[in-house]
């Protein structure tokens, strides 16, 4: 999945401000809920949770995509010795 999500030129960056973003649009739903609907402070705590748990998703997503990106950046002879570690033994031998 992330070599997909990486092929399809999503980037760690991208994510990272997308996490960030999704903090902001915590605080900004919570606020909304709180303020402009009458369900109390319950329903813009569930709100604020909600949105507020994509962040970590996103984190984690970014940060899985950066070590694709660096995967790519590494020399010839280390995704050499990768491969053959992933290789069967019955190939390598």
């Amino acid at each position: 999945m992330i070599r997909t999500l990486h092929k399809m030129g999503i980037r760690s960056s991208m994510l990272y401000t997308a996490g960030l973003a999704s903090v902001g649009l915590s605080i900004a739903t919570w606020t909304a809920s709180l303020k402009y609907e009458r369900a109390g402070i319950d329903r813009a705590d569930r709100w604020g949770i909600f949105v507020g748990q994509w962040a970590p998703t996103l984190f984690a997503l970014g940060t899985a995509l950066r070590i694709e990106e660096t995967r790519e950046e590494l020399p010839e002879e280390f995704q050499r010795m990768e491969r053959e570690m992933r290789a069967p033994a019955a190939a390598r031998a």
